[in-house]
């Protein structure tokens, strides 16, 4: 099956055959995936293990792995084919969310309600299982709405900035 991610505004291809083997943009890639939990996975890649969580709905998808937040989406051929003969998903206009990956604590805030950021801007940094993780702006636009504060712990999945 044939997948297109788009991951921090950057396209692959994805290719995961009926002999289980893995091609990103035409190139072999060897993986081993582990499901450790409901979100929490071990990935090997190329002999580098790594501790990834995933999170989604529909296909929308935000990876943490290495400290780090990568938001995107992951779409099949027949996804992707309807899509295009539509005119695509309008992924730069209307409202967005920022949200947590994971239950933890806002240890900065380096955003302001009414000030325009970029794609892939930090926009907060929430501290979990000791690891402090730079929450980026998966577009360009403006800060609409913050909706935590700096020095409050919060749940998995809870709103933290809103863009428009």
């Amino acid at each position: 099956m044939k997948y297109v991610t788009t991951i921090n505004g950057k396209k692959f291809e994805i290719d995961i055959r009926n002999d289980g083997s893995v091609w990103v943009d035409g190139k072999q890639r060897e993986v081993d995936f582990l499901a450790l939990g409901p979100t929490l996975y071990s990935v090997i890649m190329d002999t580098v293990q790594h501790e990834v969580v995933v999170e989604g709905q529909d296909e929308d998808v935000e990876v943490l792995l290495n400290g780090r937040l990568y938001s995107g989406t992951v779409l099949d051929e027949r996804t992707q084919l309807m899509l295009s003969r539509r005119g695509g998903p309008a992924a730069d206009s209307g409202e967005v969310t920022l949200r947590a990956p994971m239950p933890g604590l806002i240890v900065s805030i380096l955003c302001a309600e009414g000030h325009a950021v970029e794609t892939g801007q930090t926009l907060v940094i929430l501290e979990s299982m000791k690891m402090q993780n730079e929450l980026k702006a998966p577009r360009a636009g403006t800060v609409q709405r913050i909706h935590v504060a700096e020095g409050t712990t919060v749940e998995q999945r809870k709103v933290l900035v809103t863009l428009t």
